[in-house]
Formats: structure tokens, C-alpha cells, sequence
């Protein structure tokens, strides 16, 4: 194994009002979280930055945030990012079933 292949990307951090946009949830919902250690973060320079990957876990718990998640946040634009034509498309093209 080469050296390049070993080693993992880095965490994605986000600060606190990043991390608010992306889920649809306001700033103090997001500090409520970290006081009660439902997310994971970090402090650089007295600033939270927060796991992208916990704060997905945390918004994928409970239903009323899976909610603000797709309708105000990263979820309102699944369908725009969808590839539609199957030429570069990642999945295999679905086919129809002959009756």
C-alpha cells in the first residue's frame, strides 16, 4: 500500500451558525446540543467547531429535527442534486419490467 492510500481525510468542522444554516435549526438549538454533549466538537481559538458527522447522527435521531433538516436545511436540495441523466449517473439505470 502507498503512503497516499493510508491516510483518512480530515473531519469536516463547522462553527456553530454553520452548522445552524445547514440543519435548519437556529444557533441556541445547536449550543443546547453542545452543552448537553449530544454532538461532538472542538474549541480553536474559544470558538466551537462541530463534527459534521455527529451533527448529522444528532439530526438523524429525532423526527422534529429530521423535519427542519430537509424542509430548511441540506435536505431542500436532494432532488436538485440528483443526476438525471443515467449517462453519468452513479447508479445503474432502472429497468422496466415487461408484463
Amino acid at each position: 500500500m502507498s503512503e497516499a492510500s493510508t491516510k483518512t481525510a480530515p473531519p469536516i468542522r463547522l462553527y456553530v451558525s454553520e452548522a445552524a444554516k445547514l440543519f435548519g435549526v437556529s444557533d441556541r438549538t445547536v449550543r443546547r446540543a453542545i452543552a448537553r454533549r449530544e454532538i461532538r466538537y472542538i474549541v480553536v481559538r474559544n470558538r466551537y467547531q462541530i463534527h459534521f458527522d455527529s451533527m448529522l447522527n444528532w439530526s438523524q435521531k429525532m423526527p422534529r429535527l429530521q423535519k427542519k433538516r430537509d424542509h430548511a436545511g441540506l435536505g431542500q436540495w436532494v432532488e436538485k442534486w440528483k443526476i438525471s441523466n443515467p449517462k453519468f449517473s452513479p447508479r445503474p439505470p432502472q429497468r422496466v419490467k415487461e408484463q
